[in-house]
C-alpha cells in the first residue's frame, strides 16, 4: 500500500495560530476536528484555499482510515464550486484525483480513470510555478506506480515532485518523495540507496512531529535494514500503530505480530 500526501505547504503552521492548530490535529490523525476549524472560512470571499485544505484533510482521512468518503465528496464539491481562478480549480482537481486514487487503491471502487482524468485536468490548470505542482507530480507518480504498474514512469514524476518540494520548502512532501524514490530503489536491488532514502523520510517525519506518518516510515526502513535492526523497527512501528488506534489501516498487513516466546 502506498503512503500518499496532501499539501505540506506550511504544514506545521508557522506563525499562523489556525494553521498550527490544524497541524497538531492532523499530525495525530484528528482529521475531522482539523477540518472543522476551517469550516467557518469556507465559502467566504477569497477563501477558496480554505475549501481545498478542508477537502485535503478529509481525503487524507479516507486514505488512512478507509472511512469518511461521503464527507470528502461533499467537501470536494464545495471546493470546486467556490474556486475563483485556474489555480483554485487545479488544486481542487488534484484533490479529486487523490480521492479517486484512494478509493481505487483501497479497493472501495475502481475509479482509476477518474483519477487520471482529474490529475490531467489539474496539470492543465496549474501554472508551472504553482505551489500545488510538486504535489500533483507526486500523485501522478503514485498513479503510474500503483494503478498503471509503471515504475519507470513513476520515478521521473517523483523526482520532479522532490525538486519542486525542495524549491518551495515543502518539507513534509519531501518525506513522501524520499520514501517513494527509496521504494523504487529497493525494488531495483539498490539496498544502500533505499536505506538512505527511507532513513531521511523517517527523520523528517520525526522532526516535524508527523505522528500518523511515522509508523509507515519505520516499517519502510525495516525493509532495507538487516536483522536485528529490522525487527526492532517493525516492533516500534507496531507499537505506534496500536497507540494511534490502528491507523493507517492498510499498514496492518505489513506489521505481522511478533512471534510468541517459546
Amino acid at each position: 500500500m502506498a503512503d500518499t500526501a496532501m499539501s505540506g505547504a506550511g504544514s506545521t503552521g508557522g506563525d499562523d495560530p489556525l494553521q498550527r492548530a490544524i497541524w497538531r490535529l492532523r499530525s495525530r490523525g484528528c482529521w475531522t476536528d482539523a477540518a472543522a476549524l476551517l469550516t467557518p472560512h469556507v465559502g467566504k470571499a477569497g477563501q477558496a484555499a480554505a475549501a481545498v485544505q478542508r477537502t485535503a484533510l478529509l481525503v487524507e482521512r479516507c486514505l488512512f482510515t478507509g472511512q469518511g468518503w461521503s464527507e470528502a465528496e461533499d467537501a470536494l464539491r464545495i471546493a470546486e464550486a467556490v474556486a475563483q481562478d485556474d489555480d483554485d480549480r487545479g488544486a481542487a482537481a488534484c484533490e479529486r484525483g487523490q480521492l479517486a486514487y484512494a478509493a481505487t487503491v483501497l479497493g472501495v471502487r475502481d475509479r482509476a480513470d477518474e483519477a487520471r482524468s482529474a490529475l490531467g485536468r489539474a496539470a492543465a490548470l496549474l501554472s508551472p510555478g504553482s505551489r500545488t505542482r510538486p504535489l500533483l507530480d507526486f500523485r501522478r507518480g503514485l498513479v503510474a506506480e500503483h494503478l498503471a504498474d509503471a515504475p519507470q514512469s513513476a520515478r521521473p514524476a517523483y523526482r520532479r515532485a522532490h525538486a519542486g518540494a525542495e524549491a518551495h520548502g515543502d518539507t513534509l512532501l519531501l518525506s513522501f518523495t524520499f520514501r517513494h524514490l527509496a521504494a523504487l530503489a529497493l525494488r531495483d536491488g539498490e539496498v544502500a540507496e533505499a536505506r538512505k532514502g527511507f532513513a531521511e523520510s523517517l527523520r523528517i517525519r520525526e522532526d516535524l512531529g508527523f505522528l500518523i506518518g511515522t509508523a509507515p516510515a519505520l516499517a519502510a526502513l525495516a525493509e532495507a535494514e538487516p536483522e536485528p535492526e529490522a525487527t526492532r523497527l517493525r516492533a516500534e512501528a507496531r507499537r505506534l500503530f496500536h497507540l494511534l488506534g490502528g491507523i493507517p489501516t492498510w499498514l496492518a498487513d505489513q506489521l505481522h505480530p511478533a512471534p510468541a516466546v517459546q
